[in-house]
């Protein structure tokens, strides 16, 4: 599984210290509240207060080999609220292996997690770190993570009262089932 596993779990569910996790850590060594600078994204979206920064498998911090893309969404007031990573699709006989090395990772960081209403849906305590796994076509699979700030609500309250909609709805459709596929 080389080197794209770890450095995705650690990225995803801790900071890039070894160093005991800490509230206001993100994935990627990033953190949740104002940024500074990011990589260049490969697109961007804004829709009332959220702008979604966009990077494809070829940019940096979507360049694992498993990594199909990751979005930060960045709240006007709020700043990094989300961080979202989808993963390139596999076959069904690799589900044990590659959601195993994740699911593995989260439990020994946040606990057992529990059980989602969504299926093949979990969440760690908290709520604020989600591992799915969703069938992509045929036998294929992917995986999605989310990782939420701790201000993601008020930021979801402002978005309802520029969109009429909170901000998790952009994430629906990669967490429902049988919803449309993530490009």
């Amino acid at each position: 599984m080389r080197m794209f596993w770890p450095s995705l779990v650690g990225a995803m569910l801790s900071a890039s210290t070894p160093a005991a996790l800490r509230a206001q850590d993100a994935p990627f060594g990033l953190s949740w509240g104002p940024m500074m600078a990011v990589p260049r994204p490969s697109m961007v979206d804004r829709e009332g207060n959220i702008t979604a920064l966009f990077y494809f498998h070829d940019r940096p911090l979507a360049a694992g080999s498993m990594t199909q893309e990751v979005v930060l969404e960045v709240c006007q007031d709020e700043g990094l609220q989300q961080v979202i990573w989808v993963s390139q699709s596999f076959p069904e006989a690799e589900v044990a292996s590659r959601y195993g090395a994740i699911y593995r990772e989260g439990v020994e960081r946040y606990g057992l997690p529990q059980d989602d209403p969504r299926p093949d849906t979990v969440v760690w305590p908290g709520g604020r770190t989600l591992l799915a796994l969703r069938s992509v076509s045929g036998d294929q699979k992917r995986l999605i993570m989310i990782s939420t700030g701790d201000r993601y609500e008020r930021c979801s309250d402002a978005h309802v009262a520029a969109t009429g909609h909170r901000a998790s709805l952009h994430t629906t459709s990669l967490l429902d089932p049988a919803g449309p596929a993530p490009r």
